[in-house]
C-alpha cells in the first residue's frame, strides 16, 4: 500500500489537518494516511511552552479522525530517539513494514524550510513527497524535482496557534474543531481552558 505519512505536533489537532488528511485519501493519491504525532519537532524545539502533554495531543488526534475512512493515527516516532528527524522516521517505517511504500506530506510553507531539513536531499531522493497549498505560500511547480507533487486539496487558513490562543482568551474555536476535541481540551484543562 502507499502510506500518506503527515507528521507534526497536532497541538492541537483541528479541522484543516482532518479534511486535508481525508482529501487525499479521497483523491486516491495514497491508500491510507497516517498521523504521527511527533514528540518533538526539530525546528520548534525553542516553542515547547505552550504544547499539550503527548499524550493528550495523540488521543485528541484518535478522537479526531475514529471516523474518517483510510486515516490512521500512529506514535511512531513515540519509539525513536529524539529529536527524531523526519529521514529516521521514515527509514524506520520502511524497515518496520517493507511491504509498504511511504510518501511524506508537508504544507507549502514546509518545502520553504526544506532545505533546512536535516539530510533533505536525501528524503528528495529516496521519497516521494505531497505538498499541500497553504495560504500565502507560493510554489514554482517547474522548479520542483521529480519526486515532489503540489496536490490541490481544500485550503484552511487556520492554525493550531490561533487555536490555542483562543482557549487561552475563553473561547474555544469551535467551527474548526471536533466536537470530542473540544470536549476533551475542557475536560483536561489543555492549554489554560
Amino acid at each position: 500500500m502507499k502510506i500518506g505519512i503527515y507528521g507534526g505536533s497536532f497541538n492541537p489537532i483541528h479541522k484543516g489537518h482532518t479534511e486535508l488528511a481525508a482529501s487525499l485519501v479521497l483523491q486516491g493519491l495514497v491508500d491510507e494516511l497516517w498521523l504521527l504525532v511527533s514528540p518533538l519537532n526539530p525546528l520548534k524545539q525553542g516553542a515547547t511552552s505552550n504544547i499539550a502533554e503527548y499524550e493528550h495531543r495523540l488521543n485528541m488526534a484518535r478522537l479526531a479522525t475514529e471516523n474518517i475512512e483510510g486515516v490512521k493515527v500512529s506514535d511512531f516516532e513515540r519509539h525513536l530517539p529524539l529529536p527524531s528527524y523526519t529521514i529516521t522516521t521514515l527509514n524506520e517505517l520502511r524497515k518496520a513494514y517493507p511491504e509498504h511504500e511511504f510518501v511524506l506530506v508537508i504544507g507549502a510553507d514546509n518545502w520553504d524550510r526544506f532545505p533546512r531539513w536535516y539530510h533533505a536531499q536525501e528524503i528528495v531522493e529516496t521519497y516521494s513527497i505531497l505538498i499541500y497549498r497553504r495560504p500565502g505560500c507560493e510554489i514554482d511547480e517547474a522548479a520542483l524535482p521529480p519526486s515532489v507533487q503540489v496536490v490541490d486539496t481544500p485550503l484552511y487558513d487556520v492554525s493550531s496557534t490561533q487555536i490555542r490562543e483562543s482557549v487561552k482568551q475563553g473561547r474555544i474555536m469551535h467551527l474548526w474543531l471536533n466536537e470530542k476535541v473540544v470536549a476533551y481540551i475542557k475536560q483536561h484543562h489543555c492549554y489554560g481552558a
